[in-house]
């Protein structure tokens, strides 16, 4: 039986030349498709302008004192007159943002309530102003 294995030969090595003929055909392949994938643009030669510039969205900044009043860019609003302010903004300016600055004493049910009020109106992007030097950890139980 041994004699008969070594008539046939055993396979000894792997033959890689059809694997790298596969690979280089695939690369090829992928190289051709890849610039018609890229070229599905439109290419204009867009104008230049020295002035131009994308303009800004609106931002609303609304701010909670820890008397309980309620601001809308600098002057004193109350709760329905800010709905009506920002949905009147959210409807010239759709990318409308709101910065919302709240004193640290106000209730935190007031500062999500002006949260729920200017994403409920159609402000996607909003942020709440913080003083960074003024970070203190909460208590820490002990």
């Amino acid at each position: 039986m041994a004699g008969g294995a070594r008539k046939r030969g055993m396979i000894t090595g792997i033959n890689v030349t059809p694997l790298v003929d596969i690979t280089l055909v695939l690369l090829i392949v992928f190289m051709l498709t890849a610039s018609l994938i890229a070229k599905q643009a439109i290419e204009v030669d867009l104008p230049k302008a020295s002035q131009g510039a994308t303009p800004l969205p609106t931002t609303l900044s609304i701010t909670l004192t820890p008397a309980g009043e309620l601001f809308l860019n600098g002057h004193p609003i109350t709760p329905g007159a800010l709905r009506a302010a920002v949905a009147e903004a959210v409807a010239k300016d759709p990318k409308t943002q709101a910065l919302i600055a709240g004193d640290k004493s106000v209730s935190h049910g007031r500062v999500v309530w002006v949260l729920d009020t200017v994403k409920a109106l159609g402000v996607a992007s909003f942020a709440i102003q913080i003083d960074p030097a003024g970070l203190t950890p909460p208590d820490d139980g002990g």
